[in-house]
């Protein structure tokens, strides 16, 4: 951790809060990366997309907090058991990190109907897997499926030295009352509860953005401070 070698981006427009230019500081894509490194570096709030690892470091600004969930204290809200209710139908079956044309079909489907001015409408299948997988990580693409086997949500999730963290999920939108995300997340606890290991990573949570606020209904939830990870309390 010491030698770690990192660069520091560019600024550009943020992509939750209006009016806020945004910046990442990131592992030198030169560095090796080991998945023993990288659940490390998930300890100190940072995250990866594809192969890069990186941390967000905007100027004056502070509002993507690293989160993550305790696993043994999570109890579900009403919503949730309601969630859990109305998905108990479904199937999760985890996949392999490799290219799979269903899942990159609900993947651009998702995305041309909840970010259609997004940078990720219209990805290519090379893009798309490199945004998702990675050469170093223990990652899964967990299928959900209905009982007419129909797949209706894809969860891309990574596995730590301490617990899961949850890439991204995406979701067939003619399915979006079924709440996909928020049964992704609960599927993933009750996961990690299986192996045996106490985190389940959030990525950030951004309380003034909509996008990301709801990741504060999952209690116990831990926010990390300065270098320690502390109870939400609001």
């Amino acid at each position: 951790m010491k030698s770690l070698r990192l660069q520091l981006g560019s600024e550009h427009l943020c992509g939750y809060l209006d009016d806020r230019l945004a910046r990442s500081v990131f592992v030198d894509p030169a560095q090796a990366m080991t998945a023993d490194l990288y659940s490390a570096l998930a300890r100190k709030g940072f995250r990866r997309s594809g192969d890069l690892v990186y941390r967000p470091q905007c100027r004056g600004c502070t509002a993507c907090t690293p989160v993550r969930l305790d696993v043994e204290r999570y109890k579900p809200d009403r919503s949730q058991r309601r969630n859990l209710q109305r998905n108990r139908d479904l199937r999760a079956e985890p996949k392999p990190p490799a290219f799979n044309e269903a899942h990159y079909r609900l993947f651009t489907r998702y995305q041309e109907s909840r970010h259609g001015e997004g940078g990720m409408t219209g990805m290519s299948r090379r893009d798309y897997l490199g945004f998702l997988s990675s050469s170093w990580c223990s990652a899964n693409f967990v299928e959900f499926r209905d009982g007419d086997e129909r797949l209706v949500g894809v969860a891309v999730v990574d596995r730590l030295r301490d617990g899961l963290s949850a890439v991204y999920t995406f979701y067939d939108p003619d399915a979006a009352a079924r709440g996909i995300g928020t049964f992704a997340v609960q599927w993933q606890v009750a996961e990690a509860k299986r192996l045996r290991l106490p985190w389940l990573y959030l990525g950030y949570w951004i309380a003034e953005s909509r996008k990301m606020a709801y990741k504060s209904r999952f209690r116990p939830l831990q926010a990390l401070s300065g270098e320690d990870w502390e109870d939400v309390r609001e």
